[in-house]
């Protein structure tokens, strides 16, 4: 399998699974892994959903043997069915999706880590905008989430560059969450993720939704979609008990409905 999926304490961890070629991504790891997505999209027992990889990378990007395989497919195609569906889940889910990059993460691999809600890497990790160093352009959101991120001038600088970035850099500059030392990674991550899985998953995924909408709103249809999911989120079984938590002075007890 090139995508090994596990379910614990409500946090689905999808790893991918090619480490003989840094997990870079061929067709058959791309549709598994959106398919991956879309399984965690409709289980009720998945309150959150961390990225990670398989040995000393996290994702090398697109495995080239398979691109320029005459008998492979064609630029084209990667983009559209491969990787803008991976990104597209991401986003469009309504549940926390943490990126885990434990190693090097380029190209693909470093703009899919980027369109994550929250992103952590171990402290020898590396980013890599890797893509100019073959004559091609970011994609998988590379273009779009990099300069919102980090402003358009280190963005171009990167893109253009495809100069190598610590995890330090990439934390200092706001690219992204939070920076952990090696040995204590694999822990922190599984304890963040399960705290976020006990969190209000309804609540959650509103509030990814109106952030997604933010990119593109002025500021008055981004009131009025704030107005629209804070009803929402004020009919969820979540709401109440967290309400009857604060006032019975207790902790609550969320179940993501």
């Amino acid at each position: 399998m090139e995508i090994i999926r596990t379910i614990l304490n409500g946090v689905c961890e999808l790893k991918m699974n090619r480490p003989e070629v840094f997990n870079s991504f061929n067709k058959a790891m791309a549709f598994q892994l959106r398919d991956a997505l879309e399984d965690c999209a409709s289980d009720d027992e998945v309150r959150a959903i961390v990225i990670t990889g398989q040995g000393k990378a996290f994702c090398a990007g697109q495995d080239l043997a398979e691109a320029t395989d005459s008998n492979g497919p064609e630029l084209q195609t990667i983009v559209q069915e491969h990787y803008n569906p991976i990104i597209r889940k991401i986003r469009a889910i309504e549940k926390p999706v943490i990126a885990a990059v434990n190693g090097v993460a380029a190209g693909a691999g470093a703009n899919i880590a980027l369109a994550c809600d929250i992103t952590f890497a171990k402290e020898s990790a590396s980013f890599i905008q890797a893509f100019s160093k073959i004559g091609l352009i970011p994609d998988s959101g590379g273009t779009f989430f990099l300069p919102r991120i980090v402003g358009m001038q280190k963005a171009m600088a990167l893109m253009m560059t495809g100069d190598k970035i610590s995890a330090r850099e990439a934390e200092a500059m706001n690219m992204i969450y939070k920076v952990i030392e090696d040995d204590l990674f694999d822990a922190s991550v599984t304890k963040f993720a399960a705290r976020i899985a006990e969190m209000p998953t309804r609540g959650l995924g509103l509030t990814k939704k109106a952030v997604n909408a933010s990119w593109y709103n002025d500021l008055d249809a981004q009131l009025n979609i704030e107005q629209m999911l804070q009803t929402e989120a004020g009919k969820t079984n979540d709401f109440n008990e967290g309400v009857a938590a604060f006032l019975e002075k207790r902790m609550p007890e969320f179940k993501g409905r």
